[in-house]
């Protein structure tokens, strides 16, 4: 059955092979879903286009909204707010590098309530390790607080999280940063800085296959010297 109360985007730029066993998860979930092409190739566009015919799901391809280069992740922000927000829906961006599980959405609906601004899912790696950008967390928080969601003021990411409609109606994304490429550091600050909790879910994982769709954002964790020469000389990531 179709959750009405969730509106599900993801942003997908080339990576296709990943990103239609991500798209395939959350249809397989029973969802309904938005995937904005962010000016993937021709080819991959393409694809895409081949997946919606077969799925269901909707696509938007960037290129008819803008002719700005990827990344487009506050455009993306600003049309999925305001689309969560006619239809009275929570926002849920999950990532074209994020594999959920069947009940991995709905568990996310679950921890709503009043005063709750952001709820995400733990990111692992094909191990079962808590993996970025949550590798901070530490299993023994479970054990220690006997539950499995926290309340944390730590950076949160948009991975696989859930914005509720309460922080929609009071953060405008329209005054998002144009400068800057990734907003998930900047809304988790909102929500906290709004008096609403964040919350993440250490019972509800999610596989992480980091960067898949910007492999050069790998060196972050092979060569970081070289990742932060690109980012600093060519003006990428910025956060």
């Amino acid at each position: 059955m179709v959750n009405n109360h969730l509106h599900i985007i993801m942003p997908v730029k080339d990576s296709i092979a990943i990103a239609d066993r991500a798209i395939r998860a959350i249809v397989d979930s029973g969802h309904t879903l938005c995937v904005y092409d962010d000016n993937s190739l021709p080819e991959n566009a393409q694809r895409l286009d081949e997946i919606a015919a077969n799925t269901n799901i909707q696509i938007v391809h960037i290129s008819n909204l803008t002719n700005h280069p990827s990344p487009n992740y506050r455009l993306i922000l600003q049309h999925a707010q305001k689309q969560a927000l006619e239809a009275s829906q929570h926002l849920v961006i999950v990532e074209s590098d994020v594999i959920v599980k069947k009940n991995t959405l709905d568990s996310l609906l679950a921890e709503v309530k009043d005063g709750i601004g952001m709820v995400a899912a733990v990111t692992i790696d094909e191990e079962g390790l808590f993996n970025f950008p949550y590798q901070y967390t530490r299993r023994w928080w479970y054990r220690l607080y006997g539950t499995n969601t926290i309340a944390t003021k730590k950076r949160f990411s948009f991975c696989c999280t859930l914005l509720s409609n309460e922080l929609l109606q009071k953060a405008d994304f329209q005054l998002l940063d144009p400068t800057k490429n990734w907003y998930d550091v900047t809304i988790s600050h909102w929500s906290l800085h709004l008096g609403l909790q964040n919350l993440l879910m250490l019972g509800n994982p999610v596989l992480h296959l980091p960067h898949s769709s910007r492999p050069w954002k790998r060196l972050k964790y092979t060569h970081p010297l070289r990742y932060y020469w690109r980012k600093i000389t060519q003006q990428l990531d910025k956060i």
